[in-house]
């Protein structure tokens, strides 16, 4: 037994190297190679859509995971930016040269350059080079102020935003953020050509999707689809009938819809149900203790919310019509993930400006209270290297090459966003090159998500890695060590603890230290920054007057 299981820890090493490193797999013939479509959703948390425990109707999202895999344990990198960089690169964001947001470069950097570094190579790149017809709409956010637009780094077609709020054509909004970007040119907002009347841009880019679908079935090539909705980013924004159906529902008060989402979770096979649901924060108030107004205020604010939310399963919805009535669903892998955890930037008033709200000249931020909720059962928000930061629904679909008795399952192995790049390289029969464009790219550091979809274990041989302003952790196997900058180190034991309640680093200090040991060479092999500060901070650690609810 020993011997057999030497020879597949050789077998799959070998096959993780030859990835890597751009040998490839021989090709496998007994399948065509799938279309790809990988749907990105911003600044939605661990439980907002229903098969993750949402009481948010998302019907069509739910199918998907009726009819694929979702994973229970997978991870983003608690932000925007760079989780789009991890997500098409294959690489840990400073690796890939976003550090940190979109834009922002620091003198004498090795990670943060604010733009795609040379030394990356993305997932349209790469798709390319194997034939497939490659498209993105929606938001970019990686550095294309700064030379690398998504038609620079191998999508043939786009319908972008630079940025990627933007809701309505004629929304009060930055002049940036009033373009969209069609094949690379800079067309108003309001155009016809972008969309006609009063559209919502959930709707419109899906619209830009189905078309993209269009031009590559009559060019005949598979495709790869990327498409990365504003939604639900603030300011938040939505069709006002949309909003109105959820009016109201949220008097019940995030006490209470934490409890009922945390026992659908635990019904759902989700979550352990020896992990506590995470306490509420102390800076946020017990609903009960709330007047009558501010009810009705924080529950005009998550209407808005969960309307952007079905707004996104609706336009799942549509897509995965359109592919059907195309006749391409079976044969297309559908990923389907979020940036980061729920975001609690205003604090927990949250804010609520202009009128009406959530309408286009509406300024909505979601809050402390409502992100709590979101990333149920979790602690702590966007930003942070804990659960609620980084853990992310991921469904896979793919009617064709996930295994019948899979469907409908949930995988619990931990993953992470640099995941996806080795997952498509091996089920598009891509090379991830060595060289690109006369420079030479970095070895892709995940793992293929493959083997689960036939019930097979994933091989990771590595520890997974996060930091983000100062903000650390690393998980390896049931470990996880975490800092939240300016704190000392955590350990938690992820199988027992996953809610990151009860901090082993006083007990298990020989574990802490080898990962805090694996952590340090990590950051110093992998063009990670010093954290300058700022230091981030949650509400009731640092004066609340230092919270900018306009900050990125």
């Amino acid at each position: 037994m020993r011997l057999l299981r030497t020879a597949a820890w050789f077998a799959s090493s070998a096959m993780l190297a030859m990835v890597a490193h751009g040998a490839n797999p021989a090709p496998r013939s007994d399948r065509p190679r799938p279309n790809v479509v990988v749907i990105l959703v911003d600044d939605v948390g661990f439980s907002d859509v229903g098969c993750y425990g949402s009481e948010i109707p998302t019907p069509h999202i739910d199918a998907l995971a009726a009819g694929g895999l979702r994973f229970s344990s997978f991870a983003n990198t608690a932000r925007c930016s760079t989780t789009r960089a991890a997500l098409l690169t294959g690489l840990y964001p400073h690796q890939a040269g976003m550090g940190h947001l979109d834009g922002i470069r620091r003198p004498h950097s090795q990670g943060t350059h604010g733009r795609l570094h040379d030394r990356c190579v993305t997932l349209a790149e790469v798709l390319a080079q194997a034939g497939y017809h490659t498209s993105i709409v929606g938001k970019w956010h990686l550095g294309q102020q700064h030379g690398t637009p998504p038609w620079d780094r191998g999508f043939r077609r786009t319908a972008t935003t630079q940025f990627g709020e933007l809701a309505f054509p004629t929304e009060q909004s930055p002049p940036a953020t009033k373009v969209v970007y069609l094949d690379g040119r800079a067309v108003p907002a309001d155009s016809p050509e972008v969309g006609v009347g009063e559209w919502y841009g959930t709707e419109m880019f899906t619209d830009w999707a189905l078309k993209f679908v269009d031009d590559s079935l009559g060019q005949t090539m598979p495709f790869f689809l990327y498409v990365a909705h504003g939604a639900a980013h603030f300011p938040l924004k939505a069709p006002a009938d949309v909003i109105a159906r959820h009016r109201g529902r949220y008097r019940a008060g995030w006490d209470r819809l934490r409890e009922e989402r945390h026992r659908r979770q635990i019904e759902l096979g989700l979550v352990d149900p020896i992990w506590p649901l995470a306490p509420r924060p102390a800076d946020v108030p017990a609903w009960d203790s709330l007047s009558d107004a501010d009810r009705d205020r924080f529950d005009s604010i998550m209407a808005v919310y969960a309307a952007m939310i079905e707004c996104i399963d609706t336009s799942v919805g549509r897509l995965v019509a359109g592919l059907r009535d195309r006749g391409v669903l079976d044969d297309t892998l559908i990923l389907f993930l979020s940036d980061n955890g729920g975001n609690a930037e205003s604090g927990p008033l949250g804010l609520a400006e202009g009128s009406p709200i959530g309408g286009p000249h509406s300024r909505v931020f979601l809050g402390m209270g409502w992100a709590t909720l979101a990333n149920t059962p979790f602690r702590r928000y966007k930003h942070f290297t804990h659960e609620g930061g980084i853990a992310t629904p991921l469904i896979a679909h793919w009617p064709a090459g996930i295994a019948a008795d899979r469907r409908g399952g949930i995988e619990p192995a931990p993953g992470h966003v640099i995941d996806v790049m080795p997952t498509l390289v091996e089920v598009c029969d891509a090379t991830y090159p060595a060289e690109h464009r006369g420079h030479h790219t970095l070895p892709c550091e995940g793992t293929s998500l493959v083997p689960a979809f036939a019930g097979q274990p994933i091989h990771r041989w590595k520890p997974i890695f996060w930091e983000h302003e100062g903000n650390k952790a690393i998980r390896s196997g049931r470990w996880k060590a975490v800092l939240k900058h300016g704190g000392p180190w955590e350990l938690y034991d992820m199988e027992a603890d996953r809610t990151e309640l009860r901090d082993l680093a006083a007990e298990r200090t020989a574990v802490r230290d080898l990962l805090v040991n694996q952590w340090t060479e990590w950051a110093a092999s992998s063009f990670v920054d010093p954290w300058p500060g700022p230091p981030r901070f949650e509400w009731g650690e640092e004066p609340k007057d230092r919270i900018n609810p306009r900050q990125p």
